[in-house]
């Protein structure tokens, strides 16, 4: 047995763990064992994510209690306040995650901080919510959001109340190492409540989270509400109780809610990969609105910081909307409805460009970041002046925001705000589909699409060979621009060269002269690339939006497979 191994096993708490590694180790599964050994879970601006089981490369008690007290260590470090400022911590239904939230409430009340740790499971945006609420240093979400059941994982906020960027990914990273090497201290949620350090977190704190979602006069537009309908999943996780009283308070008393997705369930028993994005995950939801004859048939994710919506066709099928459409639904739904000062929004580099064409149509403010929830609220908090409050951020992954009571992607708001939505353009006698087309009209029809390309083993690496040789044409399209956030640079075709706002990261956005976009993103660690398109389809309102958005799907598709081709 190697000493790593022996240590491992010593240290322990969960005798399941110790177990396992045990048995791997009778077995002589050497390579299994490499694997587990070979390198620690990696902590970084998401936190920590990972398949649950023995060994540092992976989710387990032991690996929580580091990452706890190397957190907590570096808390202390930053803010002379820390502990009386506490860390608000919430978890998700998953089989270990209550199990794995109090023992980072034990480890962070070992070290003097006090902690708010919920009685039962919590949405992950009620947590988020929780740390400005509570005016806490940090905030902790033990959940996988919609990984599958064999993983859980560790989110971080920061006391702002979004997600840690850097350098706070890195310093925690940096303390935790330390704490994987020291004595684990032996305390308890016992002593952590005699000592007065635990505050336990009961119905008053989601009734605060509720209150001030009915309180945004975003989400205060009563429009008939009784006539529309809808179906709703919590997809096993843990969105049900706070998505049906929500869009109770706001008057929608026709919900039907999936009871066997309802209560949370780990296991997921009734999908096989539990995001709403995935095929067949929505099915549940989506039957239930066609008993009733539902406008919406609406999902959150597990954790239930995403929505997602697929809506009554005039055929009487249902059709789900990509995040884009979401996105642009709803930034084009508040920016109309919002005050004059409230109107900066955002999205990431490969969403949509659509929303940007709404602001400027409005004299509104636009701000783009790099993917990730972090960056869009971190930028916003920074962006934002007393003439230009906060709105509206989304990412095409379904994630949004709505207004600032919650710092991070929040799926319950976002699904409260939809609804209305759908609710005014009813008594308008207009559907969701007549409001896309409505925006196309005005603004052209925008399509966006994704690929992950897997490239040959021992092909140099892509984003090298693409700047050596840029690219002056795709599929036949001229490059009118090229921003190589690698460098931070906008390279127009005629040698002009511009800075951009943005932290370095190794992706290529491809501006082509028809409107067109690709958007490269090379992966550092095998031979595989993520691509993101974007085509836009001029529309007039004489036009057939039926012929126009099958040239835009036609150009899509040519422009799909004349790039890949052009990687191979």
């Amino acid at each position: 047995m190697s000493p790593e191994v022996s240590t491992w096993l010593a240290r322990d708490p969960d005798p399941i763990t110790r177990e396992e590694l045990q048995q791997l180790v009778e077995a002589n599964r050497q390579s299994e064992l490499a694997e587990r050994f070979s390198a620690r879970l990696a902590f970084g601006t998401a936190g920590l994510r990972g398949i649950v089981g023995a060994g540092p490369n992976r989710m387990n008690r032991l690996v929580i209690q580091e990452t706890s007290l190397g957190l907590g260590k570096y808390l202390l470090q930053k803010n002379a306040q820390s502990a009386s400022k506490g860390v608000v911590i919430g978890y998700d239904g998953r089989p270990d995650s209550r199990q794995f939230a109090h023992d980072a409430a034990s480890m962070l009340t070992s070290l003097g901080i006090r902690v708010y740790l919920t009685e039962k499971v919590a949405p992950t945006p009620v947590v988020a919510f929780g740390v400005r609420h509570l005016e806490a240093v940090a905030g902790v979400v033990v959940t996988a959001s919609h990984n599958p059941p064999a993983y859980n994982g560790f989110k971080v906020y920061w006391g702002n109340g979004a997600q840690i960027i850097p350098p706070h990914d890195s310093g925690i990273a940096q303390q935790i190492d330390i704490a994987a090497t020291e004595p684990l201290p032996e305390h308890s949620i016992d002593d952590a409540e005699r000592e007065g350090l635990l505050v336990w977190l009961n119905g008053d704190f989601y009734t605060e989270y509720r209150k001030a979602l009915n309180n945004s006069a975003l989400l205060s537009n009563h429009n008939e509400p009784e006539t529309m309908s809808l179906a709703y999943t919590a997809m096993h996780g843990v969105g049900a109780e706070l998505a049906e009283s929500l869009l109770a308070d706001a008057g929608f008393n026709q919900v039907y809610s999936v009871a066997a997705q309802r209560e949370p369930d780990g296991q997921f028993p009734t999908v096989n990969f539990p995001n709403p994005e995935e095929p067949g995950a929505m099915d549940l939801v989506i039957a239930e609105a066609d008993k009733h004859q539902a406008m919406l048939a609406c999902a959150n994710d597990p954790d239930a910081d995403r929505f997602a919506v697929a809506v009554r066709t005039e055929e009487g099928t249902y059709q789900m909307l990509s995040g884009d459409q979401v996105g642009v639904l709803l930034g084009h739904y508040l920016l109309t409805h919002a005050g004059p000062t409230q109107n900066l929004v955002g999205t990431t580099i490969v969403s949509s460009t659509l929303l940007e064409k709404i602001a400027e149509s409005v004299d509104a403010s636009f701000f783009q970041t790099l993917t990730g929830f972090k960056w869009l609220t971190n930028v916003a908090m920074e962006k934002q002046t007393e003439d230009s409050q906060f709105l509206f951020a989304y990412e095409e992954a379904l994630g949004y925001t709505v207004g600032n009571v919650v710092w991070d992607k929040d799926g319950l708001s976002a699904l409260v705000a939809f609804a209305q939505l759908a609710a005014e353009l009813a008594v308008k006698g207009k559907t969701v589909w007549d409001q896309l087309e409505s925006i196309y009209r005005e603004h052209g029809l925008y399509i966006n699409a994704q690929r992950s390309i897997a490239l040959q083993p021992g092909t140099p690496p892509i984003g090298d060979t693409l700047r050596a040789t840029p690219p002056t044409q795709i599929a036949g399209r001229g490059v009118a621009i090229t921003d190589d956030l690698k460098v931070s640079q906008r390279i127009h075709a005629d040698g002009l060269v511009e800075p951009i706002d943005l932290p370095p990261s190794d992706v290529l956005i491809y501006h082509l002269d028809d409107g067109s976009r690709v958007v490269v993103r090379p992966s550092g660690t095998e031979p595989k690339l993520k691509c993101y398109y974007e085509v836009v389809e001029a529309m007039s309102h004489e036009d057939c939006f039926n012929h126009v958005q099958q040239r835009a799907v036609e150009a899509m598709d040519d422009l799909i497979s004349k790039h890949q081709a052009s990687l191979g």
